[in-house]
């Protein structure tokens, strides 16, 4: 797996604390929450492809 990049984020505390209760809920941590939400905006945008498939 390729590393992966690490860099300080700035959250309102109130934003942080709806994700943590979100990412609990989804029995994630709240940093691979905040990754999944990105992930998931961007591929709805168009910017991420989605990976193929193996047949």
């Amino acid at each position: 797996m390729a590393k992966k990049k690490n860099f300080p984020l700035r959250i309102d505390p109130e934003l942080y604390a709806v994700i943590e209760r979100w990412a609990q809920e989804e029995f994630r941590s709240v940093n691979s929450h905040i990754e999944f939400l990105l992930r998931d905006a961007a591929r709805r945008e168009g910017r991420l492809k989605k990976k193929k498939e193996k047949e």
